[in-house]
């Protein structure tokens, strides 16, 4: 393929991108990047058997999309180990306290509520991890000026020092989740999770309420406004 049909090809991928686009803020050339990364076809590689030979009819049954969302749960679940790993020796506990804390510490304080929506959780859930770094001093809670019905929070001196020194450890964290996926394969997989998370935190926020028949439906009209 000569520069010239290349370039074109680039531009007509861009303007097919930004059509496609949706965020909060302007994206970025790793943005453009994983797009096309994730619109390239791919070698194919091995993948470990985890159906037995009973029943075949469930295999049968078992389609893309539910292979992804199991296998999304199945990364969460290896990331917890290393992440317990990276914790043993912090008085962090959990991934959803370092959560809260890492955004926290991009804030002057939120309401609690903004903070456990944030991190798509349920409030009494939320509420639990919010006690548990109270306790710790890792956070401090205050009177709202704005509305005496709720309460902020902000992190502490003592929990930016505990993130500070945990920091180094999430990265390795995060090199040791990413595996054997190349450059190209990591910058797609940014792209596709930003993109999902963009469209599931829309619902989490405004449909929680719906069925998982509506949900569905609604998804389906996502695709055709892609």
């Amino acid at each position: 393929m000569r520069n010239k049909e290349v370039l074109t090809k680039i531009i007509e991928q861009l303007f097919e991108f930004d059509k496609q686009y949706q965020g909060d803020e302007d994206y970025s050339m790793s943005d453009f990047i994983g797009y096309l990364n994730a619109n390239e076809e791919t070698k194919l590689h091995s993948a470990r058997a985890l159906a037995g030979s009973e029943e075949e009819w469930v295999r049968n049954n078992q389609d893309q999309n539910t292979e992804i969302a199991r296998m999304i749960v199945f990364i969460y679940r290896y990331a917890v180990v290393y992440f317990k790993k990276g914790i043993k020796e912090s008085n962090i506990n959990t991934l959803d306290e370092f959560s809260f804390l890492i955004v926290l510490m991009t804030y002057p304080f939120l309401t609690k509520t903004e903070l456990i929506t944030k991190l798509i959780m349920e409030k009494t859930s939320g509420i639990e991890v919010i006690k548990r770094l109270l306790k710790q001093e890792l956070i401090r809670e205050f009177d709202n000026p704005n509305d005496k019905r709720s309460m902020m929070v902000a992190i502490t001196a003592k929990g930016k020092k505990e993130l500070a020194e945990l920091l180094p450890k999430m990265g390795l964290v995060g090199s040791v989740v990413v595996g054997n996926l190349t450059a190209a394969e990591i910058s797609s997989l940014s792209f596709l999770l930003h993109k999902l998370d963009y469209h599931h935190h829309e619902i989490f926020i405004n449909h929680r309420g719906l069925s998982l028949e509506e949900l569905s439906q609604k998804s389906a009209f996502a695709k055709k406004d892609a």
